[in-house]
Parts: C-alpha cells; structure tokens; sequence
C-alpha cells in the first residue's frame, strides 16, 4: 500500500452517460437506469484510487516470496492481497472524505468523487470505515491478527497522522507520511511468517526513501495546485534548487537501502538493483543539474520512471525470490 501524494484520479462520465444525462437517455428507461448504476459504481471505485493501490500491492508479493524463498501458498498471496486492497481502499476513501476541500480547488483533483458531489460525503464515510473493518477481519481469519492489526494501524496512520496533521502543516508532510505507504512489504512478510524481520524492515525502508523524490518529482509539475490549496508540499515552499538537491539525496538512500537488502538475496536482485539504481540516480541528478543550469526541466519524467524504477527492483526481488540461489549473507558466512 505506497502512500502518497496522489496519482489517483477521477472518472469523468463518458460520451454515452452525457447524452443520457443530457435527455437522450431518461433516467426512468432501463438503459437510463444502467447508466445510473455504472456512473455510481466506478464513482465509489474511483474513491479507492485503484492506481494508488496497484503501485502499494506490487510490493506486497515479492516481501512474501522472500519470507518464504518461494515456497509461499498461492492462495495465501491471494487473500493477503485481497486484505490489503481492501485496507488500501479504506485509507484512500477515507482521504478523499478529510480532503475534498482541497480536492475541490486543486485542478489534478477536481474530478475526485467528492469534489464533484458524485457520493454523499456520508456514504463515503460509511463505506471506507466498512472497508477497514472488513481488512482486519479478512486478514486475522485468512493470515494471522499481526497482518490484520498493521493494516488497521496503516489506515489510521494515513488518516490521523498524514491527512489530517501532517499534510496541510510542514513541508515534510510526505517524508514522514509516506510511512503509511511502506506497509504493504510489512504486512506481507507478517502474513507469511507471523513475525516482523531485519529484511521486511530493508523493504520498508526503501519505500520509505523512494517516497519523496517520486512525490516531489509531482508535486513540482503540480505545484500551483498545491499552493491554490494552501498544502505546503515542498516546491511549494522552497525553491527548485533545493527540491532537487533533496530528492538526489533521497534517491541515493534508496539505491543503496536496495542493495543492503542484497544481503538476504541472491545475485539476480543484487544486479537488477545495482543497474536500475544507476538508472534511477542518473535521472534525479539529471533533473537537479537542469534546475541549476537554468534549463527547463520535465519533473514528470522521474515522477513516472521512479514508478518503472520500484516495480523493477520489487520483480527483480520476486523472481530471485522464487529462484532461491543462495543469499550474499550465505555465500559470505561460506
């Protein structure tokens, strides 16, 4: 589940509800009345961010091949997803409720559910606690209670702790945050084992540093939005000198908690990480000698490839994972 600053997106209705909802179509008519039922649905589909949570569950998998070398239980990767998208979309419902003021002034948001009325606020507020309740149920009976107490702890995390404090007072709302968003990896790996270790931790960590420079790489193509909102995301307040200079140090923590991680895999993830975090390093410092030198940069670029670079790293994880060559701390323990 990678919190965060918000690729989610509404749906606009299509050409055929238009017309329906223009008089072609009355809303008595059977037709009228699918129209209705599927204008509503992907409404309460687009409260869940569904783009939100395929980046947080392509995480979740390979911690759970790791904690198992492999040997994991489809099924059980089945239902922890299922858990963990049904607490991902709680959190992310539950957003759209605490921020569809903002939502409503910020250009990138303004077709959310909420900030278009598409959902009664009240129906929203019911259904995401409903989906929350349903996460920790789920996951206790289909996993174990840790897996199902850390997805309740995310949800309330990313609610009390980001939404409502952090977000809309310190520029470093999504460095601490984004916390929320490392948690798919931890519930994973708890699922699988019933415990939490130093590697489930590693993968934590890595999402925690790549959080940043991925939102701050959006936050800065979006920052008038943000400022017309009052969000003090951090091009927001500060100079894109300054921005860049720390999603480069950002970057740089993550390259390299992905190779500490190379301790307990094998050679596959340690190469796929040493190559796609040279790639990822090239393009952050790239964006900053650009804002140095005065040229127009596109901050969109790295927010989008640090999208590819994760998924990367995390496949690389799955498939050394599954593999099962001897970890870097075997070969060094000979």
């Amino acid at each position: 589940m990678r919190a965060q600053a918000g690729n989610g997106h509404g749906f606009a209705p299509s050409a055929h509800e238009a017309r329906g909802e223009a008089g072609g179509e009355r809303p008595g008519t059977p037709r009228g009345m699918l129209g209705q039922a599927r204008s509503k649905v992907m409404a309460y589909v687009a409260l869940t961010k569904p783009r939100v949570i395929e980046l947080l569950l392509v995480t979740t998998i390979p911690a759970m091949l790791l904690a198992s070398r492999g040997t994991v239980d489809p099924l059980l990767i089945l239902a922890t997803l299922f858990g963990g998208t049904m607490a991902a979309a709680s959190a992310n419902s539950l957003n759209c409720v605490v921020d569809a003021d903002i939502d409503k002034v910020m250009k990138r948001t303004a077709r959310r559910p909420l900030a278009r009325d598409a959902v009664p606020t009240s129906h929203a507020l019911v259904f995401g606690l409903l989906l929350g309740a349903g996460s920790f149920a789920w996951l206790w009976w289909a996993t174990n209670l840790l897996a199902g107490l850390l997805a309740v702890a995310t949800i309330l995390f990313y609610i009390f702790i980001y939404t409502m404090i952090l977000k809309r007072r310190t520029s470093q709302n999504i460095v601490w945050g984004g916390a929320a968003g490392c948690m798919p990896v931890m519930i994973g790996w708890a699922a699988t084992t019933g415990t939490l270790e130093w590697p489930a931790l590693v993968m934590f960590l890595i999402v925690f540093f790549w959080t940043p420079p991925h939102t701050w790489a959006l936050a800065m193509r979006y920052k008038e939005d943000y400022r017309v909102a009052g969000v003090p995301m951090l091009p927001v307040v500060m100079d894109e000198a300054g921005v860049t200079r720390r999603i480069v140090i950002y970057t740089w923590a993550t390259v390299v908690t992905t190779l500490v991680l190379a301790w307990w895999t094998g050679v596959i993830y340690a190469a796929a990480a040493l190559v796609v975090g040279i790639w990822f390093l090239v393009m952050a410092h790239r964006l900053y000698t650009g804002v140095k030198a005065g040229e127009p940069v596109k901050p969109l670029k790295l927010f989008l490839m640090s999208n590819n670079y994760l998924a990367a790293v995390f496949f690389a994880l799955a498939v050394d994972s599954v593999l099962g060559f001897a970890t870097l701390g075997e070969i060094l323990a000979g």
